[in-house]
């Protein structure tokens, strides 16, 4: 029997603020059923109910850090982080940390050749016009639109581009951060179906634009 979403406690938020302060096995071992009740279980009920409204595919992220190449060793993530995925790297992201949560969507690229794509499509007038009014819109409703960027344009793209933000960037994500006491009940979860169905737009474009191709859709935990 699939649980119910019931909502976030101050736990979990917690759960991550102690972790913060102390990054180790030690304090993951005697605080596991807190991360299990009050993290792990909620969330995923969360993107179980919400899944089928999405046709898309939940995954979590893993709760330990890869440090086989990094200089800070800390065990351990210090947020939980989800995906609805519709393809590699496109679909809608949610994560919880000491300080709420982010509601967002979008894609992150796998390969060079998917930006490629994606600028080019925002360099045509029909496509770029049409997710210039997406991003407008997005704003507008409060979400920050977000994707690495180059430095001043791309090769090749002039300087008086009527849409050379979209250009300069890699990818594009819409995201907003919601306060612990926000995601307290049941009723969080229409609050984040909403916020998926106004980033489902931008999706849409990605997915007939600059979806991945069958070679770029290597690797899960990328967003």
């Amino acid at each position: 029997m699939t649980t119910r979403f019931a909502g976030f406690t101050d736990e979990a938020f917690d759960f991550y603020l102690g972790l913060a302060a102390d990054n180790s096995k030690e304090y993951w071992t005697d605080h596991k059923h807190v991360y299990e009740q009050a993290v792990r279980e909620p969330m995923q009920a969360l993107l179980d109910q919400l899944a089928p409204a999405f046709n898309a595919k939940p995954s979590m992220f893993r709760p330990h850090r890869d440090i086989r190449f990094s200089h800070d060793k800390s065990p351990y993530k210090t947020r939980q982080g989800a995906l609805l995925n519709i393809a590699p790297g496109v679909g809608y992201y949610l994560s919880l940390d000491a300080d709420g949560l982010y509601v967002g969507g979008g894609f992150h690229p796998h390969h060079r050749e998917q930006t490629t794509r994606f600028r080019a499509a925002i360099d045509q007038p029909a496509t770029g016009t049409e997710i210039e009014a997406i991003v407008a819109k997005l704003e507008k409703r409060g979400f920050e639109i977000s994707g690495a960027q180059v430095r001043t344009r791309p090769r090749g793209v002039p300087a008086d581009h009527p849409r050379l933000d979209l250009m300069r960037r890699e990818y594009v994500t819409a995201s907003r951060s919601v306060a612990p006491s926000e995601a307290a009940g049941s009723g969080f979860a229409t609050a984040v179906k909403k916020d998926w169905q106004a980033i489902t737009p931008l999706v849409s474009w990605i997915m007939a634009n600059a979806a991945p191709s069958t070679e770029e859709s290597e690797g899960t935990e990328k967003f």
